[in-house]
C-alpha cells in the first residue's frame, strides 16, 4: 500500500515531469482513492481501459494518453463526462504520463520499443530531444528490420523504401512523431521508425534515401507504461496488472 500523494511526487520526481512543454499535463488526472493498493497500466484512458480496471479491482490506472488535452474546450460531456463518471463513482486515481513517459531513459516508450527491436540509443535529436538513434552492427537490410518489426508489432509495419542503402544508423520516435523525420534525415539516419505516417513523409523518403517505418501509433506505444507501472509496483509494494486493449491504429 502507498498513499496517492507519494506515489505522484515519486513518478513526478522520476519522470522530471518539470522540463517538458507538453500538449497535456502530466501527473495526477483524476484523484480517487487516497491510498492505493492495486495498479492496472495501459496505453490509453478509454472507456474500455476503466471497465476492465475495475473488473480488476484496481484503484489507480496509469498511463501514456490521459483524458485532457491542449485544445478541449472544457465541456464534461459525451465521452469525456462517460470516462469521468466511472473513474468517480470508483474512485479510481488516474496518472498520465506523455512526453515525460517517452522521453524516459529506463522506462520510456522509446527505450522500451528500442529494446525490443534490439537497438540501443547513442544519439538523442529532435525537439526535447525525444528521438532516438542507435547504430546498427553490422548494418541491417530493409527486410530485416521489416522481420523485426512484424514478430514485436504482431503485424507488418507500412513501409516506404528508400534507395537501398544499408542501414547502420536507425532512429526512431514512437507514437505520432511523423513530423520528426527531417530532423532524424538531418541527423543522419538510413531509416525512422514512428507510429504514424502523413502525405509529406512518403516524398521525403522517396526524395532523400531514408526508409520511413509507420508502425502504429497504439502500438509502438504499448511498452513505456507497463514498465513504469512494474517499477512504481516493486518500489511501494503494490499489485500491477498490464491490460492490452486492442486497437488497430
Amino acid at each position: 500500500m502507498a498513499s496517492r500523494n507519494e506515489v505522484e511526487s515519486y513518478l513526478h520526481g522520476v519522470l522530471d515531469v518539470g522540463r517538458f512543454r507538453d500538449y497535456g499535463p502530466n501527473g495526477l488526472q483524476v484523484e480517487g482513492s487516497p491510498e492505493i493498493h492495486r495498479l492496472v497500466s495501459g496505453v490509453t484512458a478509454s472507456r474500455a481501459l476503466i471497465e476492465a480496471a475495475i473488473a480488476d479491482g484496481a484503484d489507480s490506472i496509469l498511463v501514456h494518453h490521459g483524458l485532457f488535452w491542449r485544445g478541449q474546450d472544457g465541456r464534461i460531456t459525451g465521452w469525456l463526462k462517460q470516462r469521468l463518471e466511472l473513474l468517480l463513482a470508483h474512485q479510481i486515481n488516474l496518472f498520465a504520463y506523455h512526453l515525460p513517459l517517452d522521453a524516459h531513459p529506463e522506462f520510456g516508450n522509446n527505450v522500451q520499443f528500442g529494446a525490443r527491436l534490439q537497438l540501443v540509443a547513442d544519439a538523442r535529436f529532435g525537439e526535447q530531444d525525444l528521438g532516438f538513434m542507435a547504430t546498427a552492427s553490422p548494418p541491417l537490410a530493409v527486410a530485416d528490420l521489416r522481420e523485426r518489426l512484424s514478430k514485436v508489432l504482431g503485424r507488418a509495419p507500412t513501409i516506404v523504401d528508400g534507395d537501398g542503402r544499408p542501414l547502420r544508423r536507425i532512429a526512431w520516435c514512437t507514437g505520432g512523431a511523423q513530423g520528426y523525420f527531417e530532423a532524424a534525415i538531418a541527423a543522419g539516419a538510413d531509416a525512422y521508425l514512428t507510429g504514424e505516417i502523413s502525405e509529406p513523409q512518403a516524398h521525403y523518403a522517396r526524395e532523400t534515401g531514408v526508409v520511413f517505418l509507420a508502425c502504429g501509433h497504439h502500438a509502438s506505444e504499448r511498452y513505456g507504461a507497463p514498465a513504469l507501472a512494474a517499477h512504481v509496483a516493486q518500489k511501494f509494494g503494490l499489485a500491477h496488472r498490464f491490460i492490452e486493449i486492442d486497437n488497430p491504429a
